[in-house]
């Protein structure tokens, strides 16, 4: 699956422990990373100093599901049961 374009939802719903540039103790689930900019693209993709966690991150129907809210549901979920 491709991304979704004006998607962010895995730059909004999970926590990512990693450091992020600007973030250096990372980001607390639903919190929206500085740098996802307001048409929902990363500022910071294809750049060295990404995350390896959200370059690893791959679009996926079983997660992503059929739109953007869907998406931030899911990732949510997964987001609890983890924690």
């Amino acid at each position: 699956m491709q991304c979704r374009l004006s998607c962010g939802a895995c730059c909004i719903a999970p926590s990512i422990s990693s450091i992020i540039p600007g973030m250096p103790n990372g980001k607390a689930a639903g919190e929206k990373c500085i740098h996802l900019l307001d048409d929902m693209r990363c500022d910071i993709f294809g750049h060295e100093s990404r995350p390896k966690v959200c370059a690893d991150f791959q679009a996926d129907k079983d997660i992503c599901k059929d739109t953007r809210e869907m998406a931030l549901i899911t990732i949510t979920e997964l987001e609890t049961l983890t924690n």
